[in-house]
């Protein structure tokens, strides 16, 4: 996968897509700062994921986005969405690769340089690690250090994304130790101050 530095973000869903969700998504892919976005909603049914899927993946290749499907890579292949993330109680990568191909799989690592070694064996597409913050979006099991990025850079030849209660105070620190893409959610669909496309242009 290419990296595109000035393309550092990966944004994550909010839990509940509403009417006004989609022009902000326009909104903020129109400021060139997004590689990817990973649509994952936990409580709707598959056919409403799938109907709020193919909407966001004709607003992603406008943008040159690339949309990946949390969890599920039977309706990564029914939206022919870019890519499936895994978490590590999810589908193992071998299983998902036989039904996605050469499409994108990434898998969360959480803290442990062990899951990042076997995510590279078994060919990841890249790898997630966190939380870095707290975080109000996902309860917090696995708390990382910045090191890790360091340590995971050595072995690490995939792009690694790093993930959790990341905002524009804490983001420069994160690319300075290396992450390539940061996944955020919080920060932007839950933000009381700033509209989403405000929390954006403060990460500069």
């Amino acid at each position: 996968m290419k990296i595109n530095k000035k393309k550092f973000l990966y944004i994550i869903s909010p839990n509940k897509i509403h009417s006004l969700f989609y022009k902000d998504l326009i909104k903020i892919f129109r400021l060139k700062k997004v590689s990817f976005f990973q649509l994952r909603l936990k409580k709707e049914s598959f056919k409403n994921k799938l109907k709020i899927g193919k909407k966001i993946k004709i607003i992603c290749k406008n943008y040159n986005v690339k949309l990946i499907i949390n969890d599920d890579p039977f309706l990564t292949k029914e939206i022919n969405a870019d890519g499936c993330h895994l978490g590590q109680n999810d589908m193992q990568i071998s299983d998902a690769r036989k039904i996605l191909k050469n499409k994108i799989i990434g898998i969360t690592c959480h803290n442990s340089l062990k899951l990042a070694k076997k995510a590279v064996r078994d060919r990841a597409d890249y790898i997630a690690f966190g939380a870095f913050n707290y975080s109000n979006t996902k309860k917090v099991k696995f708390k990382a250090k910045y090191d890790l990025l360091k340590k995971a850079r050595k072995f690490v030849k995939i792009p690694i994304v790093a993930i959790g209660g990341i905002n524009y105070l804490n983001y420069k620190k994160l690319l300075l130790n290396k992450a390539n893409f940061l996944a955020i959610s919080g920060y932007i669909w839950n933000n009381k101050n700033l509209k989403p496309v405000e929390t954006i242009k403060k990460l500069k």
